[in-house]
């Protein structure tokens, strides 16, 4: 079967015929590695110790071999900025608050929003928390990045295409670039708010029936003594929101020649498509991994597969690449400005990660001294607020002087003298070693299972599942996270800073939850709720989970109990069936539907709840799954709190309409069948004004539907021709935001899997990865987009180990020799 077919079926996986490595390759792919020819080039670069080798294979993946350790993640700093220097630059102005030098005034808040969450603690005891040799580490990371940098100063021509759109050069790095928390997936604090004012509009009982928490029957009630008003402020949470917004450029940022119009239109796309409705996604839900047994598997020894999902961009978030060295032989996939693998695997063992749900933040509330507004109440008298002063210079403008301001629990977000009000962050994510992903450089080096779970111990954020499938036979789950203990309250609202709602600390990550060798043979997380419930310490473990319906169908996927390879894996990755259709579409099969309405539902006969690109039968599901969301909401939830709701889950939404209550009517049956009839009706017309009368032209994958094209930063402020070159696509997508191929719930896909690997530890080279849209982040490298289609095909490329397989598949080599400054 071709690759396409096989990723679609919605049969088990033991219906699904074995698919041939080469078949889960791209054609391009396979062209490209039976070519012979190798680029050579010999480089000098000031900072080595000793020579480095750097091969470069047909798909834009570097395998970095040096002789010493220092020298290795020298290369990998040099390499990620040789390929990523835009993005770097992009990350190294929002860690050090710089930004308005670039865009002007509109980058202030973003600046002191980045100055303000600082880790302002003792480097190198934070830098020796993610490896032993940290500091050493990421030192020469650091100096490798620069060296490039250097390289591009007396060759000006290496420089990507959008240094020139902005007329800007790249900025040194530093160690604390590396340990920014900007890119953390955090966020807790927004809930928080949006929570309170749900409360303080329609009270807590209302508030807990709209949204989707469990497990238990979490506590929303507001400490005595907080002025519910003052949780109304529109700004409270400004600065916090702006520096952890991505970065995008406007046509005034851009130079003139290469600028969009005046209004910033660019034709072809919606604004609002691309701008709201992406970023309203929750980048953070729809990611999956799991690992299977000797016993389960067709080569008798453990699997993994894993692909986390971030919003799409341009480049691409995540970056592969191979580093050897004495002591160190892995390969996978992170972020371009971090030293070390994410996800991926050495000599050993294989591991991935998916976000487990855990409260990092509070928001303390605070009545501050009416004589000096920089003193807060704390016990029975005043603290005083630590001040720090910064400057921020500004584009087209004086520099700008601002007070940053910290109370004993953390940043200061906003103050209302006038009232009398002062309000900070608490997040454990400044404590010490909360650099997101960095400790991965400690289980790069893992042995086996008990060294694994040694190195979680040192993983505090992003809150994690890891998975682990070693060698030796041994697969396993540990949760990793800095998790705060609150005694006698949930966290998911505001809390007096006053004293009365103290931290009893953290928990030890070893205390949460984790399993090894599991009776069924396989364990899947999908960001779901997967705590036992008589788990000890409940008080540490969040109550907002991802929907369940991901988790439940690659269970069923794995584990039938007949033996897996990595096409199967492949083939459940790129999953697509819709566990709630399969639920809902029974609401359909007797209604009294008339006319178009009824032509559609006819369209169902025989469908699979399969939300495939090319099935008119998902187009039409999809439109009507949308408008039950959105008219149960405007049904169930009063106009004053939708914002601070949200969408409402899929699971509400189909235990409402499976068992309607009274709030359909007295005959709560025949209203929840009139309800569902009118809003099938209601999406048939719609697709009918957006596609034409005939329904063969509702194609769910179709232009102008379900559709991929990957953001970058410069895409709205640069003319057609410039954005075509910046940004890939649109291509058809299927799926949605409750498939294993999560594509999120927006037409123009949102958020997806920004890798995959699937890896079988008896074979590290028939290992199967995807990244999008391509390895390099320079539009003029044939690697900057040339892995977009085969992502969007469900294709994959391999994940090449052995010395013997890269030498064959290598297209570029570079020698790396120590040399004085050049």
């Amino acid at each position: 079967l071709p690759p396409r077919t096989a990723h679609r079926t919605a049969a088990p996986l033991g219906l699904i015929p074995a698919l041939a490595l080469a078949t889960l390759l791209s054609a391009d792919a396979l062209r490209g590695a039976e070519q012979g020819s190798v680029t050579e080039e010999t480089l000098s670069v000031p900072g080595l110790r000793e020579p480095v080798e750097i091969r470069i294979d047909r798909w834009g993946l570097a395998h970095l071999r040096a002789r010493n350790e220092e020298d290795l993640f020298f290369a990998q700093g040099w390499n990620a900025a040789r390929d990523r220097l835009f993005q770097l630059e992009m990350w190294r102005r929002q860690a050090t608050g710089t930004t308005a030098e670039i865009i002007g005034e509109r980058g202030l808040d973003r600046d002191v929003g980045a100055r303000l969450h600082r880790y302002r603690g003792d480097l190198s005891a934070e830098l020796r928390h993610y490896h032993p040799r940290g500091e050493a580490i990421v030192g020469a990371f650091v100096r490798g990045v620069n060296a490039w940098i250097e390289r591009t100063e007396a060759d000006p021509k290496l420089l990507p295409l959008e240094f020139r759109l902005l007329g800007i050069e790249p900025g040194r790095w530093t160690p604390e670039i590396v340990v920014s928390r900007h890119q953390g997936l955090f966020g807790n604090l927004t809930q928080e708010l949006a929570l309170a004012r749900a409360v303080v509009r329609a009270g807590s009982a209302a508030v807990k029936e709209w949204n989707d928490f469990h497990p238990g029957d979490p506590d929303l009630e507001l400490a005595p003594g907080l002025d519910p008003e003052s949780l109304l402020d529109p700004d409270i949470a400004r600065l916090y929101n702006a520096f952890r917004t991505p970065l995008r450029f406007r046509p005034e940022d851009v130079s003139a020649e290469f600028r969009a119009d005046a209004s910033g239109e660019v034709a072809g796309f919606d604004r609002t498509d691309r701008a709201d409705r992406i970023e309203s996604e929750d980048p953070s839900v729809g990611s999956n991994n799991w690992v299977v047994s000797g016993r389960l598997s067709q080569s008798g020894r453990p699997m993994l597969a894993n692909d986390p999902h971030r919003i799409l961009q341009a480049p691409s978030l995540r970056y592969f690449v191979h580093l050897e060295a004495p002591g160190w032989n892995v390969i996978g996939g992170g972020e371009p400005a971090l030293p070390g693998i994410s996800i991926g695997h050495n000599e050993h063992g294989a591991w991935g990660l998916t976000i487990f749900r855990t409260d990092m933040e509070d928001l303390m509330v605070y009545e501050t001294d009416p004589g000096n507004p920089n003193r807060y109440r704390y016990g029975d008298g005043w603290a005083e607020m630590e001040v720090v002063r910064e400057t921020f210079h500004v584009k087209g403008g004086d520099p700008v002087e601002v007070d940053l301001k910290y109370t004993r629990h953390g940043p200061v977000l906003h103050e209302v003298p006038e009232h009398r009000t002062a309000f900070s962050l608490r997040a454990a994510w400044l404590e010490r070693g909360c650099a997101p992903y960095l400790s991965s450089l400690r289980l790069n080096q893992a042995t086996d299972w008990a060294a694994f779970r040694r190195g979680c111990s040192f993983h505090q954020t992003p809150p994690l599942n890891l998975v682990w499938a070693g060698c030796d036979g041994d697969i396993g789950w540990q949760v990793s996270a800095i998790t705060p203990v609150r005694q006698g309250w949930s966290g998911l609202v505001p809390v007096p800073g006053d004293g009365s709602h103290e931290w009893d600390g953290f928990l030890p990550i070893p205390l949460l939850p984790h399993l090894s060798n599991p009776d069924q043979g396989f364990w899947t997380t999908a960001n779901e709720h997967l705590t036992p419930a008589d788990y000890p310490y409940p008080e540490v473990i969040g109550h907002s989970w991802s929907e369940p319906y991901r988790g439940a169908r690659v269970r069923e996927l794995i584990g039938s109990g007949r033996r897996l390879g990595v096409d199967d894996f492949a083939a459940a990755q790129h999953d697509e069936k819709c566990l709630p259709a399969e639920a809902l579409l029974p609401l359909l099969r007797d209604l009294p539907l008339e006319g178009s309405a009824a032509a559609a539902r006819d369209q169902f006969d025989g469908w699979d709840h399969v939300l495939d690109r090319d099935s008119v039968a998902a187009g039409i599901y999809v439109a009507w799954e949308r408008r039950l969301e959105n008219r149960l909401r405007e049904r169930f939830v009063p106009e004053e709190v939708r914002e601070d709701i949200g969408n409402l889950s899929a699971r509400r939404l189909v235990a409402w309409l499976r068992a309607p209550d009274a709030r359909f009517g007295a005959d709560p049956r025949a209203g929840r069948d009139a309800f569902a009839a009118e809003c099938f009706a209601e999406a048939v017309e719609e697709l009918a004004q957006r596609f034409g009368p005939d329904p063969a032209a509702w194609r769910y994958g179709q232009p102008g539907y379900k559709h991929a094209r990957i953001r970058h930063p410069l895409g709205e402020a640069v003319d057609d021709n410039t954005r075509d070159l910046l940004e890939p696509g649109p291509l058809p997508r299927g799926g949605n935001g409750q498939t294993v191929n999560n594509t999120g719930g927006s037409d123009n896909q949102p958020t997806g899997a920004s890798l995959r690997v699937v890896i079988d530890t008896a074979d590290w080279d028939r290992a199967l990865a995807t990244n999008s849209p391509g390895q390099s982040g320079d539009p003029a490298s044939p690697h900057y987009r040339d892995l977009f289609e085969g992502w969007a095909r469900g294709d994959y490329f391999p994940l090449l180990y052995s010395k013997d397989r890269i030498a064959e598949a290598t297209s570029t080599r570079l020698l790396l020799e120590p040399g004085g400054r050049e």
